[in-house]
């Protein structure tokens, strides 16, 4: 799948990579840091111009923010319950509610480009819960525009090394995931053992 949206991407520019990063936005699990850091290699080579790459990748991301967040706010716990129990991913579900209760804007922002796995499911929790709508549309673009700069621009500076650094940008955001979630048992495990 990989080759087909490199391929599109080259092929068609900025505006696939705003339809790309709106479906891999919704919860699809597409490679948007790679697929940025070729856009920036692109830039680079002169395919593609870097403020419009910038603008349709983030405006894509908002969209499909956007749309997890509607589904969790106006779909509420039934739509959410269904869809979890389709995917197997309750439990991600519900601690992901109880992030976006917890960590509100700075939990959107930083799961656009820090923790990006996490961002399908803070936007349906965030909507579930429902967080202010527009502190939600303001802390993710800010944090789409961010993390697109920031991986577009990574992109354009090492475009001859571009799938060696996506893997490791890659690994790096689950290997955050995996201290998160190793943090967090710890911490549980602590309590536990304090009772």
């Amino acid at each position: 799948m990989n080759e087909q949206l490199l391929a599109a991407l080259s092929q068609y520019g900025p505006p696939a990579l705003c339809g790309i990063s709106a479906i891999a936005a919704v919860g699809l699990p597409l490679p948007m840091t790679l697929l940025l850091i070729v856009a920036g290699s692109l830039v680079s080579q002169g395919v593609m111009n870097f403020w419009w790459a910038i603008a349709l990748a983030s405006a894509g991301s908002i969209a499909g923010d956007v749309a997890g967040y509607v589904l969790g706010r106006w779909g509420g716990s039934a739509v959410l319950l269904r869809l979890t129990r389709l995917l197997s991913r309750r439990s991600g579900l519900d601690r992901a509610q109880k992030q976006a209760e917890k960590w509100g804007g700075a939990g959107v922002f930083l799961s656009r480009w820090l923790v990006t796995p996490l961002g399908p499911w803070i936007n349906l929790a965030s909507g579930t819960i429902r967080y202010p709508w527009p502190r939600f549309l303001l802390w993710d673009a800010l944090g789409e525009t961010l993390g697109a700069v920031l991986f577009i621009s990574v992109g354009r500076l090492f475009s001859d090394r571009v799938l060696a650094l996506a893997a490791l940008l890659g690994d790096t955001a689950w290997a955050l995931v995996a201290l998160a979630a190793a943090v967090f048992l710890a911490w549980q495990l602590l309590m536990w053992a304090r009772r």
